[in-house]
């Protein structure tokens, strides 16, 4: 009961990650003794992906257990890309996983390995199938809540699994019919393969999250049009914006009155960061506005790129 009380106290994102531990682990066992007794390289294949799916289902409880945690002073944006990072390594595992079953049922080919046990084998992926669809279901619909990288990347993996289970099924049943072992061979090639093909989605987020990519077009255009439409804006420029999976963050130049009080420009980006929050309110959000009295965006590449010379302005200061 303890132990059922204290998942209860996990975020939405941990407890998927507990359910889809759960799952996979089940399966696992149940997939890897009946390939092992029935010699289908395909249940064998589907036993291992399970396996996998159950160390990435514990590294991304423990990935967002971290990515959770608040900023502190040597992390002062928070762990957030954890998650992109548990993302990367996800995919680099399901890769490393659809070469093995690869390898596998090249193996069978090439010695003609026969399969026993059929309808136990059929029965075994019919139950995973079941399971697997509900288990999707259920990330599907954690990932739309949290907007989480890690959830989405999982719901995408046993969606994967969900179809490759069904091409183990169809390749069960084709063998069944026609006595012809190597199906099962090709089959389960053919699943690594599929594998090998979800895994490019999953790192390929990770990686762009890692590497700063902006936020969705969209969101970037919907910014835009909040800071044209607050009418004691002038203009602006310099707008950046980036997310690590939980936040999502945002630096822009607003050209202001050069005579406009702090008071007054504190108080116009209070209400454009209201608004520019409400366009993902799931999201936590750091918005970081800075007030110019004209735009000076080529100044700003200047000290983008180090090319800036500060001599120039202390001899201003010294002149006043």
């Amino acid at each position: 009961m303890d132990l059922i009380a204290k998942i209860k106290g996990f975020s939405k994102e941990r407890r998927a990650t507990v359910v889809a531990t759960a799952t996979a682990t089940f399966l696992a066992l149940v997939k890897l003794v009946i390939g092992f007794m029935s010699g289908s390289v395909s249940v064998l294949a589907s036993a291992m992906d399970s396996i996998l799916d159950t160390a990435i289902s514990i590294f991304n409880f423990f990935a967002i257990k971290k990515a959770e945690e608040e900023a502190d002073d040597t992390f002062n944006y928070g762990k957030g890309k954890i998650q992109a990072i548990a993302g990367v390594i996800e995919g680099v595992v399901i890769t490393i996983s659809g070469l093995y079953i690869i390898y596998e049922g090249i193996i069978k080919l090439i010695y003609k390995k026969e399969t026993t046990m059929l309808g136990t084998s059929v029965t075994v992926m019919i139950i995973s199938i079941i399971t697997t669809w509900f288990l999707v279901k259920y990330l599907e619909k954690t990932a739309k809540e949290t907007d989480s990288i890690v959830v989405k990347s999982d719901a995408l993996h046993y969606k994967a699994d969900l179809l490759s289970n069904g091409a183990v099924l169809i390749a069960l049943f084709l063998v069944s019919i026609t006595g012809f072992d190597f199906i099962d061979a090709i089959f389960g090639i053919a699943i690594g393969g599929y594998i090998i093909y979800s895994a490019y989605e999953i790192i390929k987020e990770g990686v762009l999250v890692l590497l700063d990519r902006s936020l969705d077009p969209k969101i970037v255009a919907k910014i835009g049009e909040i800071i044209s439409n607050t009418k004691e804006v002038k203009g602006y420029h310099w707008l950046k914006t980036r997310t690590d999976g939980t936040h999502n963050f945002v630096e822009v130049h607003l050209v202001l009155d050069p005579d406009m009080t702090i008071a007054k420009a504190h108080e116009i980006a209070d209400r454009l960061n209201c608004k520019i929050a409400s366009l993902e309110p799931k999201k936590g959000w750091v918005i970081t506005p800075h007030f110019d009295p004209y735009d000076d965006e080529e100044l700003n590449v200047l000290f983008f790129e180090g090319n800036i010379d500060c001599q120039e302005y202390e001899k201003k200061d010294d002149n006043k």
